[in-house]
């Protein structure tokens, strides 16, 4: 599925090619998850210390009139395992690109710069993200939305420009799938919300 490797390539590596300010979530602390970074915060003039943590989702039982088929389920679990490290990447590059351009002064440089690692990835993630299915890309697509809190329309939009982004859209639509798509916790993406975290507790 080769048109969505170009998209989180496109995602990945135009961050900081047109000034934006970063558009991620924070990345998360890759210390022992017994400890928390401590940071300082300034609010009505009065500092205070604060740390990050988790955002924690309460979600309710599904009826027994929406019981969930457990070959889909099983499938569902599968697929998410094989797309949600590449979320992660496009989130993790966001945020690594953008630190780095901050440190490279002139325009050429920046772009010298996105050009090799944009070759860098191409050739390491290029022969495992072509393979992906077409649900699986839907799937990438709206962890994209997950991971950095804008949908993979937004981001080309953004950071590529309308036409970009409309050009992206219309080839995303032969194969049925929707760079628009947002991702809902709370609705109809619950039970993708429920086995991702139980893949990110490492019960999966």
């Amino acid at each position: 599925m080769r048109f969505v490797f170009v998209i989180l390539i496109l995602i990945a590596f135009s961050a900081g090619a047109s000034g934006q300010s970063d558009t991620t979530r924070p990345v998360n602390d890759t210390l022992p998850q017994s400890y928390y970074r401590l940071h300082t915060v300034e609010r009505d003039g009065i500092t205070l210390p604060e740390i990050n943590i988790k955002e924690v989702v309460i979600i309710g039982r599904q009826s027994n009139s929406r019981k969930f088929p457990f070959w889909r389920y099983q499938r569902l679990v599968y697929n998410l395992k094989k797309v949600y490290p590449y979320a992660l990447v496009v989130r993790g590059k966001l945020q690594a690109i953008n630190d780095e351009l901050e440190k490279i002064p002139g325009e050429r440089e920046k772009k010298r710069y996105l050009r090799q690692v944009e070759k860098d990835i191409f050739g390491e993630y290029e022969d495992d993200v072509r393979d992906m299915t077409i649900t699986q890309g839907r799937l990438l697509i709206k962890l994209i939305d997950r991971e950095t809190m804008n949908t993979s329309y937004t981001l080309i939009r953004e950071y590529k420009g309308t036409i970009s982004a409309a050009f992206w859209q219309s080839i995303a639509r032969l194969f049925g799938t929707d760079l628009k798509a947002e991702y809902d916790p709370y609705g109809n993406d619950i039970i993708i919300e429920i086995i991702l975290q139980e893949i990110e507790s490492g019960n999966l």
